[in-house]
């Protein structure tokens, strides 16, 4: 696997570099956004460190570019940890965030959690099964110990979504705009009456949707 690590700050750059080449990994570099755009159009990542603040072009206007026309993983390193800049780095398509001063461990520890998690979405079954929980993503069918469970439409395309992207913080806003559209008018309370009517029709397995203060929710098994 191929990493990218964009910081402005080439100690940090050096250190990363270091731990991810005694996982065995190959490691890349780019000083700002603007090269990390031109070198995800060149070749491909197996994830993307991102810095937010850098000269030129910021972390989060590069990941949007790049997600224009790549659906790497991205995880964002900064030293604003403000609950509205993890939102955004969310909002935009990060993966996970790492608030600076951070330990190498952990930047390490969120990559192989991420690996872990696009290896699930790789995987993807017609059918999961979740204790007693049955959820048949082709048939649009929904099972709780045995009985088939009445959901309403965007009930079952909340869910499905929720087991598409099994392990990611969904934000409020993500949840607005991929279950009900980018042209929907509605609010947050939108999206938590839904999980509530959602979490009643699981019963005892409305454990699996996590709620995640301040953020949004999470699908977790």
């Amino acid at each position: 696997m191929k990493v990218l690590i964009v910081d402005d700050e080439s100690m940090i750059r050096a250190v990363l570099r270091e731990y991810i080449e005694f996982e065995g990994w190959e490691a890349d570099e780019a000083q700002d956004g603007m090269e990390a755009v031109k070198k995800c159009h060149e070749q491909d990542y197996g994830i993307i460190l991102m810095d937010v603040m850098m000269p030129r072009l910021d972390g989060f206007s590069a990941v949007k570019e790049i997600r224009k026309f790549k659906d790497t993983p991205v995880i964002m390193l900064s030293a604003r940890g403000e609950e509205y800049d993890k939102l955004f780095g969310f909002e935009i398509g990060s993966d996970d965030y790492v608030t600076k001063p951070f330990s190498p461990k952990e930047v390490m520890a969120r990559i192989h959690a991420l690996i872990k998690r696009s290896a699930i979405k790789e995987s993807k079954k017609d059918v999961y099964e979740f204790e007693g929980l049955k959820i048949d993503m082709v048939g649009r069918n929904v099972y709780v110990d045995g009985e088939k469970a009445e959901l309403t439409p965007k009930e079952y395309e909340l869910l499905f979504y929720f087991v598409d992207n099994m392990g990611v913080a969904l934000t409020r806003e993500r949840l607005l705009n991929k279950v009900w559209g980018y042209d929907f008018y509605g609010d947050d309370r939108t999206v938590d009456t839904h999980v509530k009517m959602l979490r009643g029709n699981l019963k005892d397995y409305r454990k699996f949707i996590v709620t995640l203060r301040g953020l949004g929710y999470k699908f977790e098994v």
